[in-house]
């Protein structure tokens, strides 16, 4: 995680696909983990407690990247950058690049509220789930949640594809038709799964508080 985080701020090509494929074998090793845990009936409270754990610390570990080199204030329709020069990063005030998600309809960043309300929930699930097994609750993953961190994967994989493949057509300077629709379809698949993601976020939030809010309020749910 320190290395999948750390990366993508090398201004280097070579060193954001290295952590692009770092996130990529994190996730689906992940995913394998789980897997075979259930397949061969090894799952174990304390996995249960730290796989969650791993996942949160995973995300805002590349969270924090995407919020700081995509641009928290990259809007849509917002620069009137030519076409071929949009598919490599643009550049801050400062002189530093910057590498929202490129789309026909406009370039989009990752908003502060959207990395607020994922990070918020996430260490709040944190919170809940170990004050839960201190009463001798242990709240598993559920489907929702399941969804949404698959569509999160996908979003943080976009992004990170992005930040190595901007900096190399930047280097490169690739405008022909074929790359310029990769870019946007990489930018639509990214800002679906943002989206997506956020909903599931908040979703998931409200079924676990539905479901196990009894542990606290000492009413169980009915259904």
């Amino acid at each position: 995680m320190p290395l999948v985080a750390v990366l993508p701020f090398v201004e280097s090509w070579e060193w954001r696909l290295v952590a692009f494929v770092l996130y990529i074998l994190a996730a689906v090793t992940d995913y394998y983990d789980g897997m075979l845990a259930r397949r061969r009936n090894q799952i174990t409270r304390l996995g249960q407690l730290l796989d969650p754990l791993a996942d949160k610390l995973l995300l805002v570990g590349t969270l924090v990247p995407m919020l700081l080199l995509s641009g928290a204030a990259a809007l849509p329709w917002a620069d009137a950058t030519p076409p071929g020069a949009v598919l490599g990063p643009i550049l801050r005030d400062g002189g530093d690049p910057l590498f929202p998600f490129v789309t026909v309809l406009g370039r989009w960043g990752l908003p502060w509220w959207i990395f607020a309300v994922v990070v918020g929930r996430e260490l709040f699930m944190t919170v809940f789930r170990q004050a839960a097994a201190r009463r001798g609750v242990v709240i598993a993953a559920i489907g929702p949640a399941k969804w949404k961190t698959g569509f999160q994967s996908t979003w943080v994989g976009a992004a990170y594809f992005w930040f190595f493949a901007a900096t190399l057509a930047a280097e490169q300077g690739w405008t022909a038709t074929p790359w310029v629709a990769f870019a946007h379809f990489n930018g639509l698949v990214g800002v679906v799964t943002m989206v997506v993601a956020t909903a599931l976020t908040l979703y998931s939030l409200a079924l676990y508080l539905r479901r196990f809010g009894y542990v606290f309020w000492g009413v169980r749910a009915r259904g």
